[in-house]
């Protein structure tokens, strides 16, 4: 089916212009007949579609969280003022700086023009708007509460972006320090050992242990990096290929959360998002059942996802919140207490978000002193090189100076 621009004349002489998607110019002059509209102009776009499909490529930008967030408080403005819903995206595809969001926005009011829901049209790009965002709007539409879902959505997307900023500002700094460490062993590996190797084998003498090793270690960097080299693509290439398998990924995701020092500052994350998208699912009036499937996509964690969807069987056989939060294991007896009140008074969504106060709280302050903890890890590693670099060249050296002096 082809794409057609129109001009027409409302009932009441106003001119209105649009884009429906018809097998030919007879079937939308039908079409715009049945909502009383007179016809001016049909004209099929398909140099439009063909400018438009050009505008992507794969060095575009990808739609990133800041964009969302934007998009969501500026619906919420829009859809609080009363500007009806394909005004707002039109408007909002015209002035967006992301050439995807545009395409995609330009998408959602073709489908909003051919009579479709808001969520349905999103659905269709739940690829970048995803199963939680969708929901919510879908709610806020049957509700009459577009705009409070919008605004609902703004804040999570806002939260769940600070946080994300918080971790990779709180890992960058060991990161640098890794990838210093990796540079400083190549620079070691093949300009300086090779230096000392020399001279070591000029004397003819037995090495030390670490010495050869060290000797051998500079050797396959220089003589075997072809090796090394596909060694470690191979490594990598396999790793990722096998935590791209469901088993793989539900591994690894446990994996995480015991990992030293930060598998609890990601446990607590995870927990903040489940209480703070569970909260936001329950307060739009979302089925209990429906909110945990769609929360258990929204962690992002294979693993996290199972107990949440085992919580979900369990509630559908008719246990209470509290006590399949319980079985889960997942929270604190605080955070447990605070859910079975939640039930007793029927205020659930309230004190999920507290419970997702406290999980933020606890992890910005982890994440403040991230870094204070790892620092002596980073440490360790770097005396321990220099340790093992101290024994490995200056041990023979020594032994040469006292055989000379002997």
């Amino acid at each position: 089916m082809a794409q057609f621009s129109y001009k027409a004349r409302k009932s009441g002489g106003e001119l209105a212009t649009g884009v429906l998607e018809a097998p030919d110019a007879s079937t939308v002059a039908q079409i715009l007949a049945g909502r009383s509209f007179t016809p001016i102009e049909i004209v099929e776009n398909n140099q439009v579609q063909a400018s438009e499909s050009t505008e992507i490529s794969f060095f575009t930008p990808q739609i990133t969280l800041d964009d969302l967030v934007i998009f969501s408080r500026q619906m919420y403005s829009l859809a609080k003022s009363g500007i009806p819903i394909l005004r707002a995206v039109r408007g909002l595809a015209d002035t967006n700086n992301s050439k995807r969001m545009t395409v995609i926005l330009d998408d959602v009011a073709g489908q909003l023009e051919r009579g479709r829901t808001l969520s349905s049209a999103l659905n269709k790009h739940r690829d970048v708007f995803g199963s939680l965002f969708v929901s919510i709007v879908h709610v806020g539409e049957n509700t009459g509460k577009l705009d409070e879902a919008f605004l609902q959505l703004s804040f999570y997307l806002a939260r769940d972006q600070e946080t994300r900023k918080q971790i990779k500002a709180a890992t960058r700094y060991p990161t640098f320090v890794i990838l210093a460490i990796v540079v400083a062993m190549v620079i070691m590996n093949t300009v300086v050992i090779p230096i000392f190797a020399n001279m070591f084998l000029s004397f003819g003498a037995e090495l030390p242990l670490m010495t050869r090793v060290l000797l051998a270690t500079s050797d396959l960097f220089i003589t075997k990096w072809q090796y090394l080299i596909t060694g470690i693509a191979l490594t990598i290439f396999m790793i990722a290929r096998y935590l791209g398998t469901p088993n793989g990924r539900y591994k690894w995701d446990r994996a995480k959360l015991k990992l030293p020092v930060v598998g609890s500052i990601l446990e607590r994350t995870l927990l903040g998002r489940f209480a703070r998208s569970f909260s936001m699912m329950l307060n739009s009036g979302v089925p209990l059942p429906s909110a945990l499937n769609l929360v258990a996509e929204a962690v992002n964690n294979s693993f996290m996802a199972k107990r949440i969807l085992g919580m979900r069987k369990n509630i559908e056989k008719g246990e209470s919140l509290s006590r399949v939060a319980g079985s889960s294991k997942m929270f604190t007896p605080l955070v447990i207490q605070m859910i079975s009140v939640g039930e007793e008074t029927g205020r659930v969504g309230e004190l999920l978000a507290e419970v997702a106060d406290f999980y933020e709280r606890e992890v910005d302050y982890d994440l403040k002193s991230l870094t204070s903890k790892i620092e002596p890890i980073l440490i360790s590693v770097v005396a321990g090189m220099v340790l093992i670099l101290a024994l490995g060249i200056f041990s023979p050296m020594w032994d040469m100076m006292g055989a000379i002096k002997g």
